[in-house]
């Protein structure tokens, strides 16, 4: 059988899959954001994951069964493919608990299409027991067919790691899993045509869900332990940096850094596993405390911030201070629940005026997420503080004392200007 993908969603995950699939397939890249289509037409991804060139050399004009990736908004354009993998994001609400909104509308726009035969392959990141229970009656529902039946579902978790051009798609071993053991078989053979790196086949999709999902809850709560040492070693007046280099000289130290914990991944996924918990009676302790800590590492900047300028004898209110980044990674322009902005409302409160420099940030995307004013152009004037908040490439450039009033200070979130610096976290 020809496979032909389709692949809904064309975002920081979806377009480097659908890119990588299309070297062997035919792709349709389905997005429901007509800017997005017809930026990505015109062969230029904004979110830098894949370069424009290649991007170029891999789009085809018409949707033939001939290699390559075409992209459209229009549903009628994905009736003919035979496999379905969603990469839509999986956010959580305001109160930090899974919005599946974006899934369940991907699921009802590909029940409008399916046909007998077809496979159905998620790879947003959910807790352990989404895909069956949640999006497989959706798909039965809107289409009238059955499941394991007629049609068939996999899992394959996304593991892309935005910014970053040495572990590519390609190059990141891919878990899957099928909804029997011959569709297992089948998309664990598909991804591997593609995914130089190898893959796992998980006995389960529940399996798989819960593999993904604990990745980055490991993450987040070394990152949280990290930050709660980086705090105790402050009040020591102990460089942190210098005791995570020393014990980094022990073959099986973890090499954790302290920092701003957000993104679309590591700081959602662990609410994703602890709301699952709850649901069925477990108060998760340590994944909520390691969110804990990482959510107050903005408030915590900010203060270190104010009292370092308090000792440099320097006036706070109506003071000037420049945070240099506002996305939540380094050389990459997503700015989703990026943590710099508690940093900026916390600094705020205070009563200082902030200029926000982003090189790769988009003004009017985190205007409309934050009502937050950015700019990409560099400022000409001198400020009572910086702040460097993000690792940009781009900052490591600068000569931050050619932004430096008198007695100005200098704060380094991220630990990569050395010398340059008058504290960093």
């Amino acid at each position: 059988m020809n496979n032909k993908i389709a692949v809904i969603g064309l975002g920081y995950v979806g377009l480097p899959l659908a890119r990588l699939f299309s070297s062997k397939y035919s792709v349709v890249g389905f997005d429901i954001n007509n800017s997005r289509i017809a930026e990505l037409k015109s062969g230029v991804d904004s979110t830098l994951e894949v370069d424009n060139k290649v991007l170029q050399a891999s789009l085809k004009s018409t949707n033939d069964l001939r290699k390559g990736l075409y992209c459209s908004s229009d549903k009628n354009d994905i009736k003919d493919c035979n496999i379905y993998i969603v990469t839509v994001p999986t956010p959580v609400d305001k109160n930090n608990r899974p919005d599946l909104t974006s899934l369940y509308k991907a699921s009802e726009t590909v029940a409008q299409v399916i046909d007998v035969g077809d496979i159905v392959v998620y790879e947003s990141t959910v807790y352990p027991g989404v895909t069956e229970d949640e999006c497989v009656p959706v798909l039965q529902r809107i289409s009238g067919l059955k499941y394991n039946e007629d049609f068939f579902v996999g899992y394959s978790p996304e593991r892309i790691n935005p910014g970053d051009k040495e572990h590519t798609v390609d190059k990141i071993l891919k878990v899957t899993a099928g909804s029997t053991n011959e569709v297992g078989i089948r998309v664990n053979e598909l991804y591997g045509s593609v995914i130089t790196a190898g893959t796992h086949l998980a006995p389960t999709i529940k399996v798989a869900e819960a593999a993904k999902v604990i990745e980055n809850s490991q993450r987040d709560i070394n990152i949280a332990f990290i930050n709660e040492l980086a705090k105790i070693f402050n009040l020591l007046d102990i460089n942190t940096q210098d005791v995570l280099e020393a014990a980094g000289t022990k073959w099986n130290f973890l090499p954790f850094k302290p920092g701003l914990v957000g993104g679309h991944c590591i700081g959602v996924d662990p609410y994703y596993l602890a709301q699952k918990a709850q649901e069925l009676g477990y108060h998760p302790e340590i994944i909520l405390a390691g969110r804990r800590m990482n959510d107050s590492m903005g408030q915590y900047v900010a203060s270190e911030v104010i009292k370092l300028m308090l000792q440099n004898d320097l006036k706070i209110k109506g003071a000037t201070i420049l945070v240099l980044g506002f996305t939540f990674k380094e050389n990459c322009p997503d700015v989703r629940n990026t943590k710099v902005v508690d940093v900026v409302k916390s600094l705020k409160d205070y009563g200082v005026h902030i200029t926000i420099y982003d090189p790769i940030a988009n003004p009017s995307e985190v205007k409309k997420e934050y009502n937050i004013t950015t700019t990409n152009i560099v400022p000409e004037e001198k400020f009572d503080s910086i702040v460097l908040a993000v690792a940009h490439n781009q900052f490591l450039e600068m000569d931050l004392n050619d932004y430096k009033r008198s007695g100005a200070v200098i704060y380094d979130v991220k630990g990569i200007l050395g010398d340059r610096c008058d504290r960093k976290l």
